[in-house]
C-alpha cells in the first residue's frame, strides 16, 4: 500500500484512506492534531474534559473481554497476546477486522494507561488492549488503550462488519452527530465531532513498565506550593513591619498635633512641647452660658505620651498599624491618666456652681390679682457622662467643654399651678370677708386678704397660707374695739436707775385659728369667719424685760462743752433722743438712726462745723461731741467697733485717738453689742458737760492706753476764698497718735486691739485769694466742729 509522505506523531494515512475521508467528510491532519493533543494531556495525569469522548481501536486478533458490573460475565473469550515484533506496520488505515471500539461513559477515566515515550516513532498498543473513545468536547475524539471497564459505562462498537463510507445516524443519544462505521453502514457510533478510521497508529515495543498501572498525579503538590506561597509572604510581611517600625507612620496627629514621620523620641518632644500648656493650664468647661474649670493637676489628669505612641511605633505585625504606616494613621486618640474619685469630686463641685434650677410653679398676689409663674425645667451636670466627656476630649475637644446635663423638673408642674389658682387664688380674693367676735365685726376686703396670704410648695403642689399676726392687726385697724389688748413691759430710767414697768395681759386673736377661719371662708361661698377672743400675751413682757439684764451700771463717760447755746442745743435734743435706747446681745447701736434726720423739724439748729478744713456753720453743729461720749461708753464697756471716723484735727476736749465725729448720710459710729445681755443707752447735759452712760451687766474688763504724740507737724497760713470764710488765728500742731485696747473675760485675755490716727495741725486762716506764692490747699474733706 504507498503512503503519504506527510507523517503526523508517528501516523501515517493511505491515499485510498484520504480519498475514503474525503468522500466522507474526514479532513485528517487538523483532527490528529486534536487527538495527539488529547493524548498529551492524558501523559500529563490530565483528565478529559467533560464533553470529550475517546475512541479506542481493539486489537484484531483478540476478541473483546467486557465485563458486566453486576453480573461479572464475560462477553467473550481472550485470545492470546501477540509479541509485539509480529505486529504489523501501523500504515494501514483502517482497523484490523474484528477490532471493536470501546465508548466509555462521560468523565470515566481509563483505569490504566501506557502512553508512548516517543510520540514520533510507529506505536502498536499493546496485545489485549482497547481503544475507547473518550468524550472532550465537540471537536475532539481521542484514543487511547483502555483496560475492561464495566457494562454501566462501556458501549462497545463491532468493527468486523462490513467496511463502507460512514453515514448519519437518525439519532445520537449525546445529542452530537450519529455515525457509521465506514467498513459497516449497518453499524453506527457517537462522536463529537467525527469518526477517523484511517488514522496510522505507530506501535512501539512493549515496556518491561506496562505491567505496572499509571501512576496518579500527586495531589500533595499543590499544598507544598501553596505553603511556600505563605511563607514568602509571611517574610515579606514581617519584614515591613520591621523597616517601617522605628518611625511614627505618615498623617499621625495626636490632639490636633501632627507627628507623622517623626522617630518616637521626637514626637515625644513635640507632643510635651505643644500640648504642655493644655495639660497644665485650668480647663473650662460650660453648662449653658454658666462657666467654670477643673484643675488638671488636682484630679491628677496628665497625658500618657508613651502610651499614646507605642501602639504606632516599634515593631508590630497588628495589619491596622502597618497599613496605617503605609497609607497613613490620621488621628490617634491621647492614652491619659486620671484620679477618677478626684475627677468626680471636682465635677461635682462644678456642678452645683453650674447647676441651673428649676423654675417652680407659683402664684403671687399683685394688690388683689393672682400673678402666675409657669415652671421651668431646670439643668444639672450629668457627672458620671462629665467624667467621660472630661477625660476623652479635655486635648481634643473646643473649649470650654460643654458638659453633657440632665433636666431637673420642678417639683410643682402646671397642672398644680393651675390647679391652685382655680381652687385657692382666685376664690380667696373673689370678695370680701367678713370677721365676727360676738356681736363685733371687721370687713376685710380682697386686697387686705391678699396682703396677708401666701403660696408655699408642699410636695408636688401649692399650698394657700394666711399669716394670723397679720390678719389681727389688720382686723383690729379695721375695727379697735373687736379686742381688748394689753400692754408691753417697758424699762425706764427711775431715780437714776433702770426700772422694768409690768406687762399687763389683754383678750385678742389666737392668730392661727383667726387665719384659718378667714381662709376657709375664703375659698368658699359663705364668706363670713366667726372667731372667738382669747387671752393675749403682750409682745414684750416683763419676763422678757427681766432676762435682758439691764439693772446695774456698765460704764460712765462725760466731756466739756464750749459755751455756746446755739451748740449746746442740738447735744440736748441728741441726747433726749437716744436715752433709753436698749440694745439687745448681738445688735448695733447706730448714732444716725436714733437722731437722724438732722433738720431743724426734728429739732436741730445751725452752729459750727469744720468743712473742707475751715470753720463754717450747718445745721447741728457739736453732735460729733455726742458721737463721741457714744463711742466711748461703747468703747469701754468693750462693745465691738464697727466703725468710728476721728476728727481732722483734734479738739482738746476730747481724748486724742478716741474721739469720733458724725455727719448724715456719709459717716456714721457704729458699735455691737458683744456681751450676752441687753444694754441701755442714757445721755443728758448739765453742769457745762455732755453726760453718757450705759446700764446692763458687767461683762468684760477692759484696759486701754494712748500713746504720746509723736510725727508733730507745725501749723502753717493758709487761705480762704469763700465768701462766708472766718479767719482763724491757729495754732495748735499736727500729731499722731496710738489707742490700745486688751478685753478680758474671768480674768483671760480675749483680744488686744490698737487704734492709731494723725491728725492736722491748726493752721493760722485768712480768708481772701492766696498769693502766687506759698499758698497751701485747704482740706477737700468735709468735718463737722467738734
Amino acid at each position: 500500500m504507498a503512503h503519504d509522505d506527510r507523517r503526523e506523531g508517528g501516523t501515517a494515512q493511505t491515499s485510498a484512506d484520504r480519498e475514503s475521508d474525503a468522500e466522507h467528510g474526514f479532513t485528517g491532519l487538523g483532527d490528529l492534531d486534536a487527538v495527539l493533543a488529547r493524548r498529551a494531556a492524558l501523559a500529563d495525569g490530565h483528565a478529559p474534559d467533560a464533553d470529550t469522548e475517546i475512541l479506542t481501536p481493539e486489537r484484531p486478533d483478540r476478541t473483546e473481554v467486557v465485563e458486566d458490573v453486576e453480573s461479572g460475565a464475560a462477553a467473550g473469550e481472550a485470545e492470546p497476546v501477540e509479541d509485539a515484533d509480529d505486529v504489523a506496520p501501523a500504515d494501514a488505515a483502517d482497523p484490523a477486522e474484528g477490532a471493536e471500539y470501546v465508548k466509555h461513559a462521560e468523565g470515566v477515566a481509563p483505569a490504566d494507561v501506557v502512553e508512548p515515550a516517543d510520540r514520533t516513532g510507529d506505536v502498536e498498543p499493546a496485545e489485549g488492549a482497547e481503544y475507547v473513545e473518550h468524550a472532550e468536547d465537540s471537536d475532539t475524539a481521542l484514543l487511547s488503550p483502555e483496560r475492561p471497564v464495566s457494562d454501566t459505562d462501556t458501549e462497545t462498537i463491532d468493527a468486523a462488519a462490513p467496511a463502507g463510507p460512514a453515514v448519519a445516524a437518525p439519532h445520537s443519544p449525546r445529542g452530537g452527530e450519529a455515525l457509521v462505521h465506514p467498513r459497516d453502514p449497518a453499524h453506527t457510533y457517537e462522536a463529537a465531532d467525527r469518526y477517523r478510521p484511517e488514522v496510522e497508529e505507530t506501535r512501539m515495543p512493549p515496556s518491561p513498565l506496562d505491567r505496572f498501572d499509571a501512576e496518579e498525579p500527586r495531589r500533595g503538590r499543590g499544598w507544598l506550593v501553596a505553603g511556600v506561597v505563605v511563607l514568602v509572604l509571611a517574610l515579606a510581611y514581617g519584614a515591613a513591619a520591621w523597616f517601617l517600625g522605628d518611625r511614627v507612620p505618615n498623617g499621625t496627629v495626636v490632639a490636633g498635633v501632627p507627628v507623622g514621620g517623626m522617630t518616637q523620641a521626637a514626637a515625644t518632644d513635640r507632643l510635651e512641647s505643644e500640648l504642655g500648656p493644655l495639660t497644665t493650664g485650668a480647663i473650662p468647661v460650660s453648662v449653658g452660658e454658666g462657666l467654670s474649670s477643673i484643675d488638671p493637676a488636682g484630679v491628677s489628669l496628665t497625658l500618657d505620651v508613651d502610651s499614646t505612641l507605642d501602639p504606632v511605633t516599634g515593631f508590630s505585625l497588628d495589619p491596622r498599624v502597618l497599613w496605617g504606616r503605609l497609607f497613613g494613621m490620621g488621628d490617634v486618640v491621647p492614652a491619659t491618666t486620671v484620679d477618677e474619685p478626684a475627677l468626680d469630686a471636682a465635677l461635682q463641685s462644678v456642678a452645683t456652681e453650674l447647676e441651673v434650677a428649676p423654675v417652680e410653679g407659683f402664684i403671687a398676689y399683685d394688690g388683689a390679682t393672682p400673678e402666675i409663674t409657669e415652671p421651668v425645667a431646670g439643668t444639672a451636670v450629668d457627672v458620671e457622662a462629665a467624667r467621660a466627656v472630661v477625660t476623652d476630649g479635655w486635648l481634643t475637644a473646643e473649649r470650654p467643654i460643654e458638659l453633657p446635663t440632665r433636666e431637673l423638673e420642678p417639683a410643682v408642674d402646671a397642672a398644680a399651678v393651675e390647679n391652685a389658682r382655680t381652687e385657692l387664688a382666685e376664690p380667696l380674693v373673689s370678695g370680701p370677708v367678713v370677721v365676727t367676735v360676738g356681736e363685733e365685726l371687721a370687713e376685710l376686703t380682697p386686697e387686705q386678704l391678699a396682703a396677708a396670704a401666701s403660696f408655699t410648695a408642699s410636695g408636688d403642689r401649692l399650698e394657700l397660707q394666711l399669716d394670723g399676726p397679720t390678719l389681727a392687726d389688720t382686723v383690729t385697724e379695721v375695727n379697735p374695739d373687736i379686742v381688748a389688748g394689753g400692754e408691753d413691759a417697758q424699762i425706764v430710767l427711775r431715780d437714776g436707775r433702770p426700772t422694768i414697768i409690768p406687762s399687763t395681759s389683754g383678750r385678742g386673736f389666737d392668730a392661727e385659728a383667726l387665719a384659718a377661719a378667714v381662709l376657709e371662708a375664703g375659698t368658699s361661698t359663705e364668706r363670713t369667719a366667726e372667731v372667738d377672743l382669747v387671752e393675749a400675751e403682750p409682745e414684750f413682757t416683763t419676763a422678757d424685760a427681766e432676762a435682758l439684764g439691764i439693772k446695774e451700771l456698765v460704764v460712765e463717760f462725760s466731756t466739756p462743752m464750749p459755751p455756746d447755746p446755739v451748740r449746746t442745743s442740738n447735744l440736748v435734743e441728741g441726747s433726749r433722743k437716744v436715752t433709753g435706747v436698749i440694745v439687745e446681745p448681738g445688735e448695733e447701736f447706730s448714732l444716725l438712726e436714733q437722731i437722724a434726720p438732722i433738720t431743724e423739724a426734728n429739732g436741730y439748729v445751725a452752729s459750727g462745723v469744720v468743712e473742707d478744713g475751715f470753720a463754717t456753720t450747718a445745721l447741728g453743729g457739736g453732735l460729733s461731741q455726742l458721737s463721741t461720749n457714744m463711742f466711748n461708753i461703747g468703747f469701754l464697756a468693750g462693745m465691738d467697733d464697727v466703725r468710728h471716723t476721728p476728727h481732722t484735727r483734734w479738739f482738746d476736749r476730747y481724748p486724742a485717738g478716741r474721739e469720733a465725729t458724725v455727719w448724715e448720710s456719709s459717716t456714721d459710729m457704729v458699735w455691737r453689742n458683744s456681751t450676752d445681755h441687753g444694754v441701755m443707752v442714757e445721755a443728758w447735759v448739765a453742769d457745762g458737760r455732755l453726760h453718757s452712760r450705759l446700764w446692763g451687766t458687767k461683762f468684760w474688763d477692759v484696759e486701754t492706753s494712748t500713746s504720746e504724740k509723736y510725727d508733730i507737724v507745725e501749723p502753717t497760713t493758709v487761705y480762704n476764698p469763700a465768701e462766708d470764710c472766718k479767719p482763724e488765728t491757729g495754732g495748735q500742731v499736727g500729731f499722731t497718735v496710738s489707742v490700745d485696747r486688751q478685753r478680758y473675760r474671768d480674768g483671760a485675755l480675749f483680744d488686744d486691739e490698737s487704734w492709731t490716727w494723725t491728725y492736722r495741725p491748726w493752721n493760722h486762716v485768712v480768708c481772701g485769694d492766696p498769693p502766687e506764692e506759698g499758698s497751701e490747699e485747704p482740706s477737700s474733706s468735709p468735718t463737722p466742729a467738734g
